[in-house]
């Protein structure tokens, strides 16, 4: 008589997983001290930073999108390079006035650089006396003072991405030469003017146009012969007003 045999069972026993000596905790614990780290680091920087650098953060945390393409930062990566708006011209203002005022013996010529915010943009203009103040006398080359101002001027514009104009202009007295003219003149003035500018601080894609007026557009049209009618202008042209502000939603498109 043969025996059936029995089933064979096979018992499984899992034991159960042991952790890491300090579980998983102070992992979060890590993270969220370098991020607190990080956020501290940030608030030390911008407290060090200039207000333009100040002005470009806030912008982009307004507008992440399209601040950053305004501000041409997108390209250059440093947020340095700021294209001013109408509204902040009055800002720049100030901030060249400040800057010029470092130039020793500037209370002697202050009254003869006149700042204005325009249609085009922020015109600085450097008027001229009857014994020159910063061109040489019936010369295009700047004097020792001229060349001061426009090299402390570069510096500053620089460091915006705003498009500059550079313009000169005569009085009506003709100039007393029979191959030498006003138009030479004021031409080769505010040529002259951007060629330091740019060796100073401007970039060289930085001006627009160099234009020379003679005496066409005449500060004191009353006396047309009067000093400060000769004179070179910087124009700081407005750049676009950051989206969202009310100043964009004011502008109508160009076509």
């Amino acid at each position: 008589m043969s025996q059936t045999a029995e089933p064979i069972i096979i018992l499984k026993k899992k034991r159960g997983a042991h952790g890491g000596h300090h579980g998983g905790a102070w992992k979060v614990a890590y993270a969220d001290f370098v991020t607190a780290l990080m956020a501290l680091f940030i608030v030390l920087w911008l407290m060090g930073a200039n207000d333009d650098v100040k002005h470009a953060v806030a912008g982009y945390f307004r507008d992440p999108k399209g601040y950053g393409k305004q501000l041409g930062s997108a390209a250059s990566g440093t947020g340095e390079s700021l294209k001013l708006s109408k509204a902040e011209m009055g800002s720049l203002r100030d901030k060249l006035q400040g800057a010029m005022g470092q130039i020793p013996q500037f209370d002697k010529f202050k009254d003869n650089v006149q700042m204005t915010i325009t249609g085009e943009g922020l015109r600085i203009e450097l008027l001229e006396t009857e014994s020159g103040m910063f061109f040489e006398s019936g010369k295009p080359e700047p004097s020792d003072n001229g060349r001061e101002l426009l090299e402390e001027l570069a510096k500053e514009l620089g460091k915006l991405s705003n498009p500059i104009l550079i313009e000169g202009h005569t009085d009506s007295r003709p100039y007393n030469s029979p191959t030498y003219s006003n138009w030479e003149l004021s031409s080769d003035r505010a040529n002259s003017a951007r060629r330091l500018m740019q060796e100073s601080g401007l970039r060289s894609n930085q001006v627009l146009q160099v234009r020379g007026f003679a005496d066409q557009q005449l500060r004191d049209p009353v006396h047309p012969e009067d000093a400060s009618n000769r004179r070179v202008s910087v124009i700081v042209l407005y750049g676009p007003p950051p989206t969202g502000s009310p100043q964009a939603a004011a502008v109508p498109p160009s076509h």
